[in-house]
């Protein structure tokens, strides 16, 4: 009785798991030593881990990236995973940030097993498996891949601090307007259209004057002078239009710069080329805010949504004032219009749009473009200000009174 109660408890026990070596039907066989060893069924043995595997990927990747082969991965070798994924042209302190957070024992390189849990941490795609990460861990502040880039220019445009550089130049160049029109409006000797007479207080104070070059602020305040009506309004509309556009993008300073140096170089152009020709108007910064334009649909043709679109527009724009402007200068003896101030202007804003305003992604060959456009803006510059100090018989002769 006593042999049926305890084979009935081993029975008992061997179904609880207690005893796996004692399972009935199973042979015994060398190694029923280890009594944890546990039996998989034939169809499990057939499927693959999914942690294995995953495991077993992560691997192939990290060994791919281990170019030394020391088991490790450094900033370096960090950086060429991140570029072969989809993070094109991520910055390098982002690889940096990458690293830092990601190792867990501060020694400044990550070992197999810290870039194992990194990406089950992030469940990363074996695919694009810095893309996720380098969106949730260092946010960047515009998309970083390629194919979701279209767009992104527009926006970035912003209302605050509101675009008002160019609203605040023409509100001045208007008030001049005014004022040499107020004065001239009951002088009978004056027979002049409205606004056409450059004798006003305003026009006489900033109008570029070759002959008093030493008064070297008229080579920008010649930009408050406008001759007649159809001057003023047509480089109003055009200099607000364009440049509250680019001011939405790149900030009042940035299209100041630019607007400037445009008029500058406008001045600098005529007294090099014309060196008796009086200026007047702001021409020479409107032309360098349409080829601004230009530079920053080059510099930011991924992120724009209608790109080609925009660089055709203004590309016909100035082929066909360029044209209109040589047939005029060859069939009208009377034509005054000082289109070197127009060229000048429109090289100085292309150059100096590469140099100061916002390039959302930038790529190596857009780095060899900004040195070359600022360096060749600046050799412009010192070239033509050399030229006025030390060849001043190529002047006509100054006079101080």
């Amino acid at each position: 009785m006593a042999t049926k109660t305890q084979r009935q408890q081993e029975l008992q026990d061997v179904e609880n798991g207690l005893y796996p070596q004692l399972r009935p039907g199973r042979p015994q066989t060398a190694r029923q030593d280890t009594v944890d060893m546990e039996e998989i069924p034939l169809r499990e043995r057939t499927q693959t881990d999914p942690a294995s595997e995953d495991r077993r990927k992560v691997k192939e990747i990290f060994d791919s990236h281990d170019t030394d082969c020391d088991g490790q991965i450094s900033i370096h070798e960090l950086k060429t995973l991140i570029e072969s994924g989809l993070c094109r042209d991520i910055p390098p302190h982002v690889a940096q940030q990458i690293l830092k957070l990601s190792d867990d024992d501060n020694n400044g390189i990550l070992d197999f097993e810290e870039f194992y849990n990194m990406s089950k941490r992030h469940k990363w795609m074996i695919r694009n498996l810095l893309t996720s990460y380098c969106r949730m861990i260092v946010p960047p502040p515009k998309p970083l891949e390629g194919d979701q880039l279209d767009g992104a220019y527009e926006k970035q445009m912003s209302i605050c601090p509101p675009p008002l550089t160019m609203v605040i130049f023409s509100l001045i160049e208007i008030i001049m307007f005014l004022i040499d029109v107020i004065h001239f409006q009951d002088d009978p000797d004056n027979n002049r259209r409205i606004g056409e007479s450059t004798n006003g207080p305003a026009a006489t104070l900033f109008i570029y004057n070759p002959y008093k070059r030493y008064e070297s602020w008229r080579f920008v305040t010649y930009m408050f002078v406008h001759v007649g009506l159809m001057h003023l309004f047509m480089n109003l509309i055009i200099q607000i239009f364009l440049g509250v556009a680019l001011e939405l993008v790149h900030h009042w300073w940035r299209v100041t710069l630019v607007y400037l140096a445009g008029v500058v170089a406008g001045s600098m152009g005529t007294s090099l080329t014309s060196p008796r020709i009086f200026l007047a108007g702001a021409s020479g910064g409107v032309y360098a805010l349409i080829t601004a334009h230009i530079a920053t649909i080059i510099m930011n043709w991924n992120e724009m949504e209608y790109a080609i679109v925009q660089l055709f527009v203004f590309l016909i724009f100035c082929f066909t004032d360029l044209g209109t402007s040589i047939y005029r200068h060859l069939t009208d003896q009377h034509d005054q219009i000082g289109y070197m101030a127009h060229l000048s202007g429109a090289v100085a804003g292309l150059l100096v749009g590469f140099g100061v305003l916002r390039n959302l992604e930038v790529r190596r060959w857009e780095r060899i473009l900004w040195w070359i456009a600022v360096i060749f803006f600046f050799a412009l510059m010192m070239t033509g200000t050399l030229i006025h100090f030390f060849l001043p018989d190529y002047f006509p002769r100054q006079e101080y009174h």
